[in-house]
């Protein structure tokens, strides 16, 4: 494990990893994670978060049969309710992201099939190591208020596994299929599929590893009322 780092380094460090070593994750570490990542903040201390941690052959079943049933032109079943396509600066930003790593990995734009591989990569969790399916109470939706509490708690692990020396990107491309994560991963009917993290040790020979996404800065997005 690599030496721990301060709360700015963690936050300032930390980037989206899309390929990994197929070590495998002890699962101690991935206890260690999750018991650090547990004290987000919820609202009213509801805590309505549940964490199924997938691996092996479970985890390989889920991507298969995710990455078939988008490739023979399934439509997505997402439990939550999902945003039409990006438009204005929010699909710039998209497109500035996917220019960057399609550069990285040497993707020219006309090359239809190594961008769809790129796309399957997303729909198998980027073969990730572990997976980890972020779910909430069912009787708590319409969930805004509940999706905030497990984005706390996504943001959480994500920072932990950072701090631990494995990589994560937050990846619902991963769960396009939430009857078939559901399925295989035995996941009760009264909680909602909301997202997934796929989790494992970075891969620094993998080109698209060394992208960083640009952030707006804070004047472009904060108000300051009473100062």
């Amino acid at each position: 494990m690599k030496s721990r780092m301060n709360f700015e380094q963690v936050v300032s460090s930390r980037q989206s990893v899309r390929g990994y070593k197929k070590d495998v994750v002890p699962r101690e570490l991935i206890e260690d994670i999750i018991n650090s990542a547990r004290r987000a903040p919820s609202s009213m201390n509801t805590q309505p978060w549940h964490v199924h941690v997938v691996t092996g052959v479970a985890l390989d079943e889920v991507r298969t049969r995710n990455m078939e049933e988008m490739l023979a032109g399934a439509e997505p079943k997402r439990d939550i309710n999902s945003h039409k396509e990006y438009e204005g600066v929010h699909r710039f930003r998209q497109v500035a992201i996917a220019k960057k790593l399609f550069a990285a990995m040497g993707i020219a734009r006309e090359d239809k099939d190594k961008r769809q591989d790129w796309v399957m990569r997303g729909f198998r969790q980027f073969d990730a190591p572990v997976s980890l399916v972020l779910t909430y109470d069912r009787n708590l939706d319409p969930g805004a208020v509940v999706h905030f509490d497990l984005g706390a708690l996504c943001y959480g692990i994500v920072l932990a596994a950072w701090d631990r020396g494995l990589g994560t990107v937050i990846n619902g491309q991963g769960i396009m299929r939430s009857d078939i994560v559901r399925e295989v991963a035995n996941i009760p009917e009264d909680q909602i599929i909301m997202t997934c993290i796929a989790m494992g040790y970075p891969d620094d020979s993998f080109a698209a590893n060394g992208v960083r996404a640009d952030r707006e800065e804070p004047a472009d997005f904060v108000r300051y009322v009473g100062f």
